[in-house]
């Protein structure tokens, strides 16, 4: 989970990975998928074994995130929630980003969140778009 103090208030994001051969997983565990909080690569290895007899068609995932904004009491005044669909590759692909990103393939774009110009993946992350329906609140 990631806290700003923005304002007068308290913003806080947590963000996962939800496979859906996975039934959801790693989803609120993907930083500590593998046991270890932030080890990406024991992360994206237990991912990719896990996967390994998921046939191509069948390796859909999204990004979700979850962000609220609180005042300095702890009232909750605003909530969004933004996704980010994609599919798991088999192998990786780019140097960008970090955790599962080099593995997570947004088909609209034809590469992966690793291959992805930073620039674009601010815009379409489900970062972007949760922040993007918290801020007119």
């Amino acid at each position: 989970m990631v806290l700003y103090q923005i304002g007068v208030g308290i913003d806080e994001e947590d963000s996962g990975l939800c496979v859906d051969a996975l039934k959801g997983g790693p989803g609120i565990y993907s930083a500590r998928y593998a046991g270890e909080q932030g080890n990406d690569a024991a992360n994206n290895e237990k991912l990719l074994a896990e996967l390994a007899a998921v046939p191509d068609e069948k390796r859909s995932a999204h990004y979700v995130c979850s962000a609220a904004l609180a005042d300095p009491a702890g009232e909750i005044l605003a909530r969004a929630e933004g996704r980010c669909h994609g599919v798991m590759l088999r192998e990786f692909r780019g140097e960008n980003g970090f955790g599962y990103d080099p593995l997570f393939l947004v088909r609209e774009y034809h590469e992966t969140f690793g291959e992805l110009a930073p620039a674009v993946k601010r815009h379409i992350s489900h970062r972007a778009k949760a922040f993007e329906r918290l801020i007119p609140q």
